[in-house]
């Protein structure tokens, strides 16, 4: 099942349709913060691309990397990565990221940027430790306020910050050339300065007890904010089924 995934750029009104599609069907988010078919075809007319996997069947996912100019250098800012749930558990989204890190290469492009949510665990050991990118710089609500963060909270007045972590991705670091030759990198043996527990289940968390939701969501933001005001930068992490943990350095 699935054995005939090609991943190809996106070019056709047709294939940028579904990249919406997938939008509607992964995050569940109002239509007014989908980005519409004509925001893929300008990215891509301005130097940007949308990479789309798809089978025989459909397409199973995307991603978008928009043109960017960022501290001084050339940069595409990947706005989004989606793999409909059929499709995940199946090395999908690594496979997406490594062609956007090859044809970002082929550009002449050595860095992308994207933001996370740092109460989501599994999301964070992807960024982190499956594809060598850091995180030095934490927004406060960077989208606005999250009134439904999940299909079974839609319509819930729920008022959570939309907090984010920058995630820096250096294409020719030592460590992320060696996680895209598919070997383990190698590190030097240092304790980490501190060290910073999130949470596994946070959409979970939010549906049963949205007042714990922000209290945690409150605590993590206040961590990372005095972590990097020391200067220190989260390079990994260490998962775990009681305390997942960001590792700073």
């Amino acid at each position: 099942m699935h054995d005939n995934i090609e991943i190809r750029e996106c070019t056709t009104i047709e294939e940028f349709t579904k990249c919406v599609q997938i939008q509607r069907d992964v995050f569940a988010l109002p239509e007014t913060e989908l980005s519409p078919v004509r925001h893929l075809v300008v990215t891509k007319n301005a130097g940007g691309f949308s990479l789309g996997a798809g089978d025989d069947n459909k397409q199973a996912g995307f991603t978008l990397s928009v043109p960017a100019y960022i501290n001084g250098r050339r940069a595409y800012y990947s706005h989004m990565s989606a793999v409909r749930s059929e499709y995940q558990n199946l090395g999908l989204g690594a496979r997406l990221k490594w062609a956007q890190r090859d044809r970002a290469l082929s550009d002449g492009v050595d860095y992308i940027r994207w933001t996370f949510e740092p109460v989501k665990a599994r999301n964070a050991f992807f960024n982190l430790e499956k594809l060598g990118a850091f995180t030095r710089d934490y927004r406060v609500n960077f989208y606005g306020t999250d009134y439904r963060t999940s299909p079974e909270t839609e319509g819930k007045d729920l008022g959570i910050d939309s907090d984010r972590l920058m995630a820096d991705w250096e294409l020719r670091d030592p460590k992320v050339e060696a996680l895209a030759a598919g070997e383990t990198p190698i590190t030097a043996a240092i304790m980490p300065a501190a060290e910073i527990v999130t949470v596994n289940n946070w959409l979970e968390l939010v549906e049963k007890d949205p007042a714990s939701a922000q209290a945690e969501q409150v605590r993590v933001r206040g961590e990372f904010q005095a972590a990097f005001e020391r200067g220190l930068v989260a390079r990994g992490f260490r998962r775990d089924a009681e305390r997942p943990t960001f590792l700073l350095y």
